[in-house]
């Protein structure tokens, strides 16, 4: 009977946890470029003021 090679099976998640992390490392890492090719004072970045009222005591 054969019997189960559990070092090769452990190897094998390993490696599939790296290439899990890698691939996420790397889509943070396009997102914060992604951010910094925003201008500053881009619409989308720009603060919501509320619209200006009449000061009534």
């Amino acid at each position: 009977m054969a019997r189960t090679n559990y070092s090769f099976e452990k190897r094998q998640k390993e490696l599939a946890k790296k290439k899990k992390k890698e691939a996420k490392r790397l889509q943070k890492l396009e997102k914060q470029q992604q951010r910094a090719d925003v201008p500053e004072n881009s619409p989308l970045e720009q603060p919501i003021t509320p619209p200006n009222r009449p000061n009534i005591p």
